[in-house]
């Protein structure tokens, strides 16, 4: 009689993390084609990474300068709008990426196996280059305007490690749920767009918290975990001119972390049926 030989991870739960290390190599692989067909037969390539965050830089800037909308005193607006908009468009390509990366690899989940997470990961590499290179905005702004952050900067890494954590949670869930059902490709472009809005890009928390809207009002800006990411980067640039509020910041630490778990154990939870289902 012929033996069946079934290709899955190992008996133990814990297995499943050393397959992933020892499954490094693809991740490396995947990685760098996506790397190398990011703008592959586009006109302007690599400058669309300068264009995508500076055009939201400007309509910010617009927008905050026809509604009069405060800054800290002393902070150009331009600079105050591209400290927020430079980690918000790494959390919305991150989050977009890792969303479709299970359907757009379908082929390789229906043939092998390997822990998949490692599609969904693989995709950070050229959202962070993407992000190194729209950051020479920030760095131009500051010599144009002759500002120029004190030792708080080096911290700048920490928050883009909290947006990478928001993203990748969020993302894992997503992608999980778009494998069984496809709406949530046209359903996360909306959910980018509407982000832009209220995520504190052309304003600054500090007008919210310290405003006199209900406390409740409060605490639901502050469940939005880009808060916590963008007032970060805003106090390791412009330092006691633009102040974390740390109950707000504690709130939406809390909630990057939730979904963090939550994308991670639904992930696993429905990651065997993804061949079946694909």
């Amino acid at each position: 009689m012929s033996k069946r030989i079934i290709i899955e991870p190992g008996a133990k739960h814990k297995n499943y993390w050393i397959d992933a290390w020892k499954y490094r190599g693809l991740f490396y692989f995947l990685a760098w084609r996506d790397v190398l067909v990011r703008y592959k037969q586009t006109a302007i390539g690599v400058s669309w990474s300068i264009i995508r965050p500076l055009t939201t830089i400007v309509i910010m800037s617009v927008i905050g300068v026809f509604f009069k909308i405060p800054v800290p005193n002393g902070v150009p607006r331009v600079l105050f709008v591209c400290a927020a908009t430079l980690p918000w468009q790494f959390f919305a390509t991150t989050f977009s990426n890792a969303s479709s990366s299970l359907i757009g690899n379908a082929n390789l989940l229906t043939k092998v196996y390997f822990p998949r997470i490692i599609i969904p990961l693989s995709s950070i590499v050229a959202c962070l280059l993407d992000f190194v290179i729209s950051f020479c905005i920030l760095i131009i702004f500051m010599f144009i305007f002759r500002f120029f952050p004190d030792w708080k900067l080096v911290l700048l890494p920490l928050f883009l490690l909290l947006a990478l954590l928001v993203a990748m949670g969020a993302g894992l869930y997503i992608a999980a749920l778009n494998v069984r059902y496809r709406d949530f490709n046209y359903i996360v472009p909306y959910i980018v767009q509407f982000g832009v809005y209220i995520a504190p890009i052309a304003y600054s928390s500090q007008s919210v918290y310290q405003s006199g809207y209900p406390w409740i009002f409060k605490f639901l800006y502050s469940i939005n975990p880009m808060v916590g990411v963008i007032d970060g980067f805003r106090w390791c640039i412009f330092g006691s001119e633009s102040n974390i509020y740390v109950p707000g910041f504690l709130i939406s630490l809390a909630i990057s972390f939730f979904f963090l778990f939550l994308g991670i154990w639904y992930f696993r939870k429905t990651e065997n049926s993804f061949a079946d289902v694909i």
